[in-house]
């Protein structure tokens, strides 16, 4: 009975937010990033898979759930509003703790241990996994501008074969789509007993991780001033086709406004909110910012505005711009120029959104990083994996790491499937953070809050409700990919107790 309270005793341990704060004021990282930096992040990361690609799914749906339709904008507003409720709370939480790690350091410094793991582990969840779609997305646009050029490249390099650029699953996906022979279009390794593994490697998204993890480790200041280019050209694409599509919208496009209704806006709502996890991407820069208490609210609540009226007026032009039975999933604004007959504008969005998919796969990629810097820093994870690199200032074995980790799943999940897993991922990590601003200010209400959420406890109250409706919806139709988050969840649990756990007490015993 005693072991058993002393375990319980050790699993809601928590750690003060001021002792998380020292810790971060030594954690060798450098500051670097104002509020324009951090802006530009976010933006980089809501902006980029949600316009170029989720947009299409979540309009027309699939296999997993049915599609808005028209009344995409409404599964925005919903998701936004879902958002909004969340962002204010991390706001606060940012602006009162600015150290990295994002919710995972809020959950150490709230509700203990053993829930700051299960967090950590799923944010490992939503940005690595976030990652893989968005590779998945890339490949899919750099094959499309490839095209472009087929006069000047090789045909080999405009026409590579299929299994160079695609997973096994999709491959698998489209040869019963289309009819196809799979032996026909994957090579196969014959393995002993007559097992055979069918072999599939998406090449450029594997290249573009490389590149990007390579520049994460030069240094964040470097990375940054690449996504604001990559930014800038994001938005101007962005812009211009809501200015120049507005011309040809017909207003019989938006008919039937939700053909699925609300089981469809609310599916669409659960897709969509992939693209809302830039914010929190801001969070776990806190150590790197240069005055973080007053940054961080500014930059979170910025992104949040600007992206949610990009993406409604985005949504309003494509749907009326395109019928619905038309629209592309992988591919949605460069097909509505195609479809307009506006071939040269179509190349150009592609150039447009290989940009932004960049931008996105580069925050994404040091979200991961920071997360796991924060959790083997605390022992969860072996700390020599938390080393500085001398020069660059950065944690490049972590880097080489996360870059990898996607690299490698990257070779076996879709698009889709993906894209909802880390949905999973981000509405647990928003209901964490709206729980733990309610916790603080409970236990630390004398300290120092630069920015606090108005209308405590509500607006923290609705944050939590309407992102459980939103998984809801999604468990409730049995999708794979709710499934796959159990398992993950499980997987982590096996984790903490079989290492985690262990390693904590013997931090204990060292001390």
């Amino acid at each position: 009975m005693e072991k058993i309270q002393s375990i319980f005793k050790n699993l809601i341990k928590c750690r003060t937010p001021q002792e998380l704060i020292d810790e971060g004021s030594n954690s060798g990282l450098s500051k670097t990033l104002n509020v324009f930096d951090l802006i530009v992040l976010g933006i980089g990361a809501v902006v980029g898979t949600g316009i170029f690609t989720i947009i299409g799914s979540a309009i027309v749906g699939s296999s997993d759930g049915a599609g808005a339709g028209s009344a995409i904008v409404i599964s925005m507003v919903l998701a936004a509003i879902a958002s909004v409720f969340s962002a204010l709370s991390y706001s606060e939480i940012a602006s009162m703790i600015p150290v990295a790690g994002s919710a995972y350091t809020y959950t150490y410094a709230t509700m203990g241990e053993f829930m700051a793991w299960m967090v950590g582990w799923i944010l490992m969840l939503e940005y690595a996994i976030g990652n893989i779609t968005v590779a998945s997305a890339w490949t899919g646009y750099f094959v499309q501008l490839l095209k472009g050029f087929k006069h000047i490249l090789p045909a080999f390099v405009v026409n590579c074969p299929l299994w160079l650029r695609n997973d096994y699953r999709t491959m698998y996906e489209l040869c019963n789509k289309y009819g196809w022979d799979v032996h026909d279009k994957m090579p196969f390794i014959n393995l002993p007993f007559g097992l055979e593994i069918p072999f599939a490697i998406n090449i450029p998204a594997i290249l573009i991780v490389l590149i990007l993890t390579i520049l994460l480790i030069k240094g964040i200041k470097e990375s940054t001033k690449v996504a604001t280019i990559m930014v800038g050209v994001n938005l101007f694409i962005i812009l211009s086709f809501i200015i120049v599509g507005a011309f040809y919208v017909q207003p019989e496009n938006w008919t039937p406004f939700a053909p699925n209704g609300i089981e469809g806006i609310f599916t669409g709502a659960f897709v969509i909110f992939f693209a809302y996890i830039g914010f929190d991407a801001i969070s776990t820069t806190a150590e790197e910012t240069k005055n973080p208490q007053r940054d961080l609210p500014i930059a979170i609540l910025g992104t949040l505005i600007i992206c949610t009226i990009l993406y409604i007026l985005a949504a309003l032009v494509l749907t009326g711009v395109v019928p619905l039975n038309s629209i592309d999933t992988q591919a949605p604004l460069a097909h509505a120029m195609r479809f307009l007959g506006i071939h040269w504008y179509a190349g150009l969005i592609s150039v447009g959104a290989l940009c932004a998919l960049t931008s996105v796969l580069l925050i994404y990629q040091l979200g991961t990083t920071r997360i796991l810097f924060a959790m083997s820093r605390d022992n969860f994870l072996p700390k020599s994996l938390n080393a500085i690199h001398k020069k660059f200032k950065t944690p490049h074995i972590l880097t080489w790491i996360s870059g990898l980790v996607v690299i490698v799943c990257a070779l076996f999940m879709d698009l889709n499937i993906s894209a909802e897993l880390c949905n999973f991922g981000t509405f647990t990590s928003f209901i964490i953070i709206c729980i733990a601003v309610l916790i603080l200010r409970k236990t630390e209400p004398n300290r120092e809050r630069p920015f606090k959420v108005p209308f405590c406890p509500w607006f923290p109250i609705l944050g939590i409700l309407t992102c459980l409706s939103l998984m809801y919806c999604k468990f409730h139709a049995r999708a794979t990919s709710a499934l796959y988050f159990i398992i993950w969840l499980i997987i982590g649990l096996v984790i903490y107790a079989a290492y985690s756990y262990r390693q904590k007490r013997l931090e204990e015993q060292e001390k």
